[in-house]
């Protein structure tokens, strides 16, 4: 097994400290490696400890070698800042951005999720990104495969893929007040694309959560 995954199957063990400390968001959190991970990539006031908990727990039961993690935090609205790509072995936040979410699955907020073909929601759970791919439609994009049963597992027939979108800019929600929405897929701005296209393809995790 290699010296990454030993690394944070380590990290993963949890071993709990009496002390706490409080974040951002009020919450009390616990002293732990996650937890001193979470703080030293400066996640703290971009996300919330239990949805980084659990970002850490599935790249524990899926990952590769690439310390390479995508998360969009649908538990907030589609005005903030809420996509991230994540470096664990550098400690270090390499992208931070706007996101859209499912025309169905709510207006400002993300509050419906499905795995329905045709439904036009967004699918929460952990995802595989797979190969860069030419988009007739969407231009470059990313293969996304769901690699949760019965929440996400029908991404591909779904044509779930990441995709730039005009409709998610800094001037698109100025304008607007939000970005806009997709057919259940995570959209980015355009101009990003290229860049999370070389840090994701072929191989890095995307989670998509609510917590």
């Amino acid at each position: 097994m290699n010296k990454i995954l030993l690394t944070w199957m380590v990290i993963l063990g949890f071993s709990c400290k009496i002390t706490a400390v409080k974040s951002s968001s009020s919450e009390f959190i616990p002293i732990t490696s996650v937890n001193e991970l979470y703080f030293d990539i400066g996640l703290n006031s971009l996300m919330s400890f239990v949805s980084f908990t659990k970002v850490m727990e599935g790249y524990k039961k899926y990952s590769n070698d690439k310390p390479i993690v995508a998360i969009c935090d649908f538990s907030k609205p589609s005005n903030q800042v809420r996509f991230f790509v994540v470096d664990l072995q550098n400690k270090k936040v390499l992208i931070k951005s706007y996101v859209a979410h499912g025309k169905n699955s709510g207006d400002l907020m993300a509050t419906h999720f499905s795995n329905i073909p045709e439904s036009l929601q967004s699918s929460l759970g952990f995802y595989r990104v797979g190969a860069a791919i030419h988009n007739v439609k969407h231009g470059l994009s990313l293969e996304l495969d769901g690699l949760e049963p019965g929440l996400n597992d029908n991404a591909r027939i779904r044509g779930i893929i990441m995709h730039g979108a005009s409709y998610v800019s800094e001037s698109f929600v100025n304008n607007y007040g939000y970005t806009g929405k997709s057919f259940g897929c995570p959209a980015l701005p355009n101009a990003l694309m290229p860049a999370v296209v070389s840090l994701l393809k072929d191989g890095a995790l995307l989670y998509i959560c609510n917590e």
